[in-house]
């Protein structure tokens, strides 16, 4: 049961959503405010790690693809433009090693390249899957959200979703985290082993729903 994603429904658009020509325009050249010397420092800096297993598919819902989109779109049309802006007028002030606003600015920027390579990895890596169109209502797959109840009968609802969606807040849970893991497959009623650091705890499954479907 665990490590396995059946019966997902991929989007087609999952290709069809990106913007053509966006990594160019994510690693565009800077502005003439850019040194060699600030882009040996920004070759330095590491992208954000990608938290997928070696050789698994990067799912994620058509909610969490979208608002991925809308970050990488608003960092490339907006805030990094802004922030161009300033570092370029903080250069001609004088000398740059006391500059706080060029210092922080050429920081800013290299945070926001790094962001940029890493969502549009992401959105070319995507498969969406719509949990509205799973057919499988009875069972727990990718997108659903699911209430269980431990041994003492307290409950917890989380939603499975992409990696890149987490929000343990809003009970928002991977596909590849343990408690998914435990729950992929199962049915209304069953009881399935969650492996914790203490062992193995019994849950039971409580309820099945997909957004408004159940």
């Amino acid at each position: 049961m665990a490590g396995r994603v059946p019966a997902i429904h991929v989007d087609a658009r999952n290709k069809s959503g990106h913007d053509e020509g966006t990594k160019r325009s994510a690693d565009h050249g800077m502005s003439k405010a850019f040194t060699k010397e600030d882009a040996e420092t920004e070759e330095d800096l590491p992208d954000e790690p990608i938290a997928l297993p070696a050789g698994a598919k990067n799912y994620i819902t058509p909610d969490g693809f979208r608002r991925m989109q809308e970050e990488r779109k608003h960092l490339q049309q907006t805030e990094r433009p802004r922030v161009v802006d300033i570092v370029s007028w903080a250069a001609g002030n004088g000398d740059r090693s006391e500059n706080g606003d060029y210092i922080y600015g050429k920081q800013r920027l290299r945070e926001i390249d790094r962001r940029l390579r890493f969502l549009t990895k992401r959105l070319e890596s995507a498969e969406i899957v719509d949990p509205t169109r799973q057919a499988h209502l009875d069972r727990i797959f990718f997108g659903a959200t699911v209430t269980y109840a431990n041994a003492a009968g307290d409950e917890r609802t989380i939603t499975i979703v992409g990696v890149d969606e987490v929000d343990a807040d809003n009970g928002k849970v991977s596909w590849i985290s343990p408690i998914a893991r435990a729950l992929l497959k199962a049915q209304e009623g069953d009881i399935v082993e969650l492996r914790t650091p203490h062992g193995t705890e019994p849950i039971e499954v409580v309820e099945i729903s997909y957004g408004n479907r159940s």
